[in-house]
């Protein structure tokens, strides 16, 4: 058992979803490096609307926008929403819409032309039974195919990808803290054994050291911490070849994504597995066997284990363990060949100060999507531009300007309630500017 954990740790530690927890020596002072953008012309339009439930109305989140014949794309948020932008001369393009069990929707760009566009999505479902192709004996042997079959069925050529990553940090339901980047991802083939590299492009920060008291939270890994939820890339931080017979698998209602019919299986660790392990669903197309979506989450309630394999530092006077570690990654395909698509994190954290009668609550928040992507023509990062895996974003960034500065770059759209808090403290700087 020794060796097993050793294993375990090991293997999260190479996965950077560490936490770092730093006291401060007082209250920080803080204070704006405003970028300072050149004036440039704008060459691209901007569509922007809510992707909703057509029976519900209920708002999708990470439903996915693509610009049709491109490979230029968005994620709605929490709330359904979406910022597009597309070069002019691809205007008169059509987009597709897509989200996980309901039917993939095509429309002109030129339908979105207004204010308060709704694009509604139609629930698509199907029993097991009526998928007519080779059904597999079992739910263990169509994952084992999953993962072996990324040779065929996913990118085998360099790419380079450009991304949006965003972390945010809350102290129980209120924003503390904002960073975003856009990056490239130097990205292998999928067959390949070698590792991406990441080159960062942009980045800004917003964050209320008030709310963050004298505790602060940074996630090491930034982008790639989001990156190594690839499963299929990276199968070793969930689906090693030691752990993957300690899970079961059944399947679940099947469903479709992109017109086409899925299976759903669920998973979780044998009973008898008492380290930390992951439970949750995976989407595998029902026609190539390829995994096109997976949920999922790490068992933290043993709560000694779980804070090892995520806290990297803290100070001795406090005790700190996770409370939820959630997981998401999409895949999207192109021209018959699947790659990674965007992913999401969410770690909460119980932080217990030896002597205080309060206890706090901090989630952190990281996703990042691709928002356009070509074949690699040689070019390759520098050792200089290239991040390193150990890199914390909101040390690399500075200052948070115009949501607009960052020109014809795809974001995904802020929630309202970040929005709010990046105004109210850019209220609060020009405050105390104005009292200097």
């Amino acid at each position: 058992m020794k060796t097993k954990l050793n294993f375990v740790f090991l293997a999260y530690k190479n996965y950077l979803l560490c936490m770092v927890f730093i006291v401060s020596g007082g209250m920080e002072m803080f204070a704006f490096n405003f970028f300072q953008e050149q004036q440039i012309v704008q060459t691209f339009y901007e569509f922007k609307g809510t992707v909703i439930d057509s029976k519900s109305k209920a708002p999708l989140s990470f439903a996915t926008l693509i610009v049709d014949g491109t490979n230029i794309s968005t994620i709605t948020n929490s709330e359904g929403e979406f910022l597009l932008k597309v070069p002019k001369t691809m205007v008169d393009n059509t987009i597709s819409i897509s989200f996980l069990g309901y039917q993939v929707k095509t429309i002109p760009l030129s339908n979105l032309n207004g204010d308060d566009i709704q694009i509604l999505l139609d629930e698509a479902a199907m029993e097991l039974s009526e998928v007519k192709i080779n059904v597999p004996k079992d739910a263990y042997t169509l994952v084992k195919a999953a993962l072996d079959k990324k040779s065929d069925h996913f990118l085998t050529e360099e790419t380079i990808m450009t991304a949006f990553y965003r972390e945010t940090i809350k102290k129980r339901r209120r924003n503390a803290s904002l960073s975003e980047a856009v990056v490239e991802i130097y990205r292998e083939p999928y067959a390949s054994s070698k590792s991406d590299k990441i080159k960062l492009i942009k980045a800004r920060k917003s964050t209320d050291y008030n709310r963050l008291d004298t505790l602060a939270l940074k996630l090491e890994g930034g982008p790639f911490s989001a990156l190594y939820a690839d499963v299929i890339k990276y199968p070793q931080y969930i689906f090693s070849e030691n752990d993957f017979s300690n899970y079961e698998f059944s399947f679940d209602k099947s469903t479709e994504i992109n017109n086409r019919s899925v299976y759903v299986v669920k998973f979780k660790p044998h009973e008898n597995i008492v380290i930390p392990m992951h439970y949750g669903k995976l989407y595998i197309d029902a026609e190539t066997f390829s995994l096109v979506s997976a949920i999922y989450n790490l068992n933290v309630e043993n709560r000694e284990m779980a804070a090892k394999m995520f806290v990297r530092k803290k100070p001795n006077r406090v005790t700190v363990y996770p409370t939820e570690a959630a997981y998401r990654v999409d895949y999207r395909n192109h021209n018959g060949k699947w790659h990674y698509g965007y992913s999401n994190l969410q770690l909460t954290f119980k932080v217990i100060w030896r002597g205080r009668l309060f206890n706090n609550v901090y989630t952190l928040n990281s996703e990042m999507a691709i928002t356009d992507w070509a074949k690699n023509l040689g070019d390759s990062f520098t050792r200089k531009e290239t991040l390193r895996p150990t890199v914390i974003l909101s040390d690399e960034a500075s200052g948070f300007s115009d949501p607009d500065f960052w020109g014809e770059y795809n974001i995904i759209e802020p929630e309202k309630s970040i929005e709010s808090a990046i105004d109210k403290i850019n209220r609060q700087m020009e405050r105390r500017k104005g009292n200097e």
